[in-house]
């Protein structure tokens, strides 16, 4: 085979590809969505409990309370 026939082919086979790039990255599309689409389907609601707000609510008050503080005026005479 000839360079100029090695070259013509791979023109004819790029230019192939670019005309059906559209339709190839259609297809990827519609896979990418199909697979969101199971991905989703598996998820699950889950269901508030007040209880459980509340629990959480207290064990932040009581570890907020627990902090160690520093007064600002102290820090400010010490300096």
């Amino acid at each position: 085979m000839s360079t100029f026939a090695i070259v013509l082919l791979a023109a004819a086979v790029l230019l192939l590809a670019g005309a059906e790039w559209s339709r190839v990255a259609q297809i990827g599309d519609a896979r990418k969505q199909r697979l969101r689409a199971r991905r989703k389907s598996r998820l699950r609601l889950v269901d508030k409990h007040p209880d459980h707000d509340d629990d959480f609510a207290r064990s932040v008050e009581r570890d907020l309370a627990a902090l160690p503080t520093i007064d600002e005026h102290e820090t400010k005479r010490n300096r």
